[in-house]
């Protein structure tokens, strides 16, 4: 089916408040769906594959800072979904970044991460230049890294795998953002190991995509956005059955 992207995001705020979401969180989970599905970056295809897992955690659970000095910060996400460890550590970096001209920030067992950049761009906006890595697999090797340079809401984004993979590397479920102030981070593809080239979009690329769905709308899985739609009545069910426990005439003149 076909929705537009207001549809697209109010579907996906309200099923993760019926996940267990903050209101504010749940807001940003749905801003980072939406912003990733506009631009063809695979939004919902993430989400699908991660909503097994959403459910079984607590969404309210916030990762632990485990190390930091004046420029570093360490968090452990303990397995939960990037959409609920970002927020905290991101700003963290980004202040950190504004009062040193530099920060790094690392996420350590999180998952979903792609669906961070749609927060990147927020702090790209607020005049940060932003460069996230991360590893996907083991065998082969697949690597993503995301860059925005400040002031740019529209990244450039590359996804490579290495047939040929490093003795040392080790399987990774973390994130490593770097933010500065006023140093450009977008980094260049140079490695003693050959590299094959799954997806590489521009910031130009992603502009196209995105005024394109905005306005023809975006194919969202029928399946999927039953599944949305089924958690977003939990709230709907929730409200009618407080509306019931609180009918009647109140204590007082000021109901």
């Amino acid at each position: 089916m076909k929705v537009s992207f207001n549809e697209l995001q109010g579907m996906a705020r309200k099923a993760f408040v019926g996940i267990g979401f903050e209101e504010g969180d749940a807001i940003d989970a749905a801003d980072m769906v939406a912003w990733l599905e506009v631009r063809g970056l695979f939004g919902m295809h993430a989400l699908k594959k991660g909503l097994e897992f959403l459910l079984q955690e607590n969404p309210r659970a916030l990762p632990e800072l485990i190390y930091e000095d004046a420029d570093v910060s360490i968090f452990d996400a303990h397995g939960n979904s990037i959409l609920g460890s970002a927020s905290l550590a991101l700003e963290l970096g980004y202040a950190r970044a504004r009062a040193r001209g530099l920060s790094v920030t690392k996420i350590r067992r999180c998952h979903n991460r792609v669906l961070v950049i749609g927060y990147l761009s927020r702090l790209a906006r607020r005049g940060i230049n932003v460069t996230a890595f991360w590893r996907n697999a083991h065998e082969p090797l697949i690597e993503q890294w995301v860059g925005f340079r400040a002031r740019d809401p529209e990244p450039e984004v590359c996804l490579y795998s290495l047939p040929d993979s490093p003795e040392e590397t080790e399987p990774n479920d973390g994130i490593t953002l770097v933010m500065a102030n006023h140093v450009d981070l977008l980094p260049g593809l140079r490695s003693d190991f050959s590299l094959n080239n799954l997806m590489r979009q521009t910031d130009q690329d992603l502009r196209r995509q995105r005024e394109h769905a905005l306005v023809e709308g975006m194919e969202v899985e029928d399946d999927l956005w039953r599944t949305l739609k089924n958690l977003a009545d939990r709230l709907l069910v929730e409200a009618t059955q407080d509306s019931r426990s609180g009918a009647g005439a109140g204590t007082t003149d000021n109901d």
